[in-house]
């Protein structure tokens, strides 16, 4: 029987390379910050070039799309590893232990992890008032930056995505699609399970333990392209019929909370926290049994989808407020 399923590849580590001393510390996920750092930063010169920074009084720099970057990049990290630590753990440690939220070691072995553990939602927030403070700092058109930076943030935010693939994390839920992938550490479930069997001769698994490791969705793959690339296709053409400033702001927001809200649908919740709203009352979080069981991820993607369509609306009324007081 064919299999209907593919294996992780066992060769791939989330360290470049792995068992080198001292080098065996650069890991995938670090390195594809940097990716994605310097994939918004050509992104950020090419409107650049096109003028879409520039103003009546100051044309923009290269000096200062840097400047900008750095700005965000720093807010970003803090605010991910944040909004990670103190509202996704649900051990109490961080809230207890503040000092270990950038504490790069594991808090037991000593080991070194990096700051592994980010939240987007988080990263959104402290990217955002890293970019308020930089364009109030350099009194610099705040929406005119921010719709800049929005059209540059999917591509990089596809390399953050195929980090935690590289990692073999944030794994989706189990799928008898042929393209579900059997990830080394989720959750391993009992072959002696009904379900469990039936699942696994659907996708031709032979059974030969105590413990089955089931296929699941790679949603981080489909992140990687959706809230990706194809994101970042929608919004540098959209860049092209931007009528006022904060347009791409509020779609980028829009779109965003859109796409990861059906994802949610496939990405498996924390097991700590689960569902926020179980509508079926069910708490198997491996499989999703109905369409109204909402995790966090979900919720804060409706805040965002709202929060959105309010950017768009009122910096569409400010934009026309603003050309009304020029006329007169």
């Amino acid at each position: 029987m064919n299999l209907l399923y593919i294996n992780y590849p066992s060769f791939i580590k989330p360290e470049v390379f792995p068992g080198v001393p001292f080098l065996g510390l650069i890991r995938w996920y670090g390195l594809m910050y940097i990716f994605a750092f310097s994939g918004a930063f050509l992104v950020l010169k090419k409107l650049l070039k096109e003028g879409a920074l520039d103003t009546a009084e100051k044309k923009a720099t290269e000096d200062d799309i840097f400047s900008f970057i750095s700005w965000g990049i720093v807010f970003l990290l803090i605010g991910a590893r944040i909004f990670s630590t103190l509202v996704y753990d649900t051990s109490g440690l961080y809230w207890h232990k503040p000092w270990l939220i950038f504490w790069p070691f594991d808090n037991v072995t000593g080991r070194f992890t990096g700051l592994a553990g980010m939240s987007y939602h988080g990263g959104f927030i402290g990217g955002l008032i890293g970019m308020i403070t930089w364009c109030k700092i350099h009194k610099q058109p705040m929406w005119k930056w921010i719709d800049a930076m929005v059209v540059a943030i999917p591509l990089g935010y596809t390399f953050g995505r195929l980090g935690n693939f590289l990692n073999g994390e944030l794994y989706g839920r189990i799928t008898t699609m042929p393209w579900g992938m059997v990830f080394p550490r989720a959750e391993h479930f009992s072959s002696s399970l009904e379900w469990v069997k039936e699942f696994a001769g659907s996708i031709g698994m032979e059974l030969n333990g105590k413990l089955v490791n089931l296929p699941r969705h790679p949603s981080q793959l489909y992140e990687a392209f959706f809230e990706g690339i194809f994101l970042f296709a929608i919004l540098w053409n959209l860049r092209k019929v931007k009528r006022h400033d904060g347009f791409l702001g509020g779609c980028y927001t829009v779109g965003y909370g859109l796409v990861r809200f059906i994802i949610e649908y496939f990405r498996e919740p924390d097991a700590d926290i689960g569902y926020r709203i179980s509508a079926d009352g069910s708490t198997a979080l491996y499989t999703n049994t109905s369409l109204l069981n909402i995790s966090t991820g979900q919720i804060l993607c409706f805040l965002m989808i709202a929060g959105g369509i309010v950017i768009i609306i009122c910096t569409w009324f400010w934009d026309k407020k603003k050309q009304k007081g020029s006329q007169n």
